[in-house]
């Protein structure tokens, strides 16, 4: 349960997710989803409640671990895709995407060098010193996508990330998405489109913070181009 200035946004909700799947949530503006995936994410807190992590190693419940502790497993284990990108400006394409590895300690020339494979594999070959007032929105919502998966996150997390782009744009981006999970990474995403939810293995609809439905779908697509 998750509780904001005494009404519940979150009441109820059970789910498991399995590795290597990935789940749309859907529900109309105030439902829960945003503050579901927030928690799912440890960016806050249940209010009440188990939120359960499997590691590589052990079994995390995230509601338990400190600020820091969260912070890591942020950085380490989960990437991060929203609608707006929330990319740096006034960074390149590769150093977008670079710095996720520096901020874990890893150096410059190796991080670029990491951030241009991943930038090849989403399409991006040639732009990689372009800044995004020079790339459409879907090529910054690539980028984005580099970044999230160059930790080699084991879940990534998206918010909405076709909810500014046109429905072909939109495609290819979420297309995109579940490309870069087929390695078994697990991806959650928020989205009022139905076409778009329909694309993952399960979609589950919130209503009141609470699962109103719960069923299976799924297509899965090429690499991007």
């Amino acid at each position: 349960m998750y509780s904001d200035a005494d009404a519940p946004a979150l009441n109820g909700v059970d789910l498991d997710i399995a590795p290597g799947r990935s789940l749309a949530i859907m529900g109309a503006s105030g439902s829960g989803k945003t503050t579901l995936l927030h928690t799912l994410a440890g960016i806050i807190t249940p209010t009440s409640g188990t939120v359960r992590f499997q590691g590589a190693n052990q079994v995390f419940n995230i509601e338990q671990l400190s600020d820091k502790e969260r912070s890591k497993l942020r950085r380490e284990e989960f990437g991060f895709v929203f609608q707006q990108g929330l990319l740096l400006d006034e960074l390149t394409a590769l150093e977008n995407v670079a710095v996720a590895r520096m901020l874990v300690g890893v150096p410059r020339p190796a991080a670029e060098q990491e951030a241009a494979i991943w930038l090849g594999k989403l399409g991006l070959v040639g732009m990689e010193q372009r800044r995004l007032g020079q790339m459409s929105g879907g090529q910054a919502q690539r980028v984005a996508i580099a970044r999230a998966r160059i930790t080699g996150a084991r879940v990534l997390f998206a918010d909405e990330p076709t909810g500014s782009l046109d429905s072909h744009t939109g495609e290819e981006v979420i297309n995109a998405l579940l490309w870069v999970v087929q390695d078994g990474s697990t991806l959650v995403l928020v989205t009022h489109d139905r076409a778009i939810a329909a694309k993952c293995d399960r979609v589950i609809t919130i209503r009141d913070g609470r699962i109103e439905s719960d069923t299976d779908a799924g297509t899965q697509p090429g690499a991007p181009q």
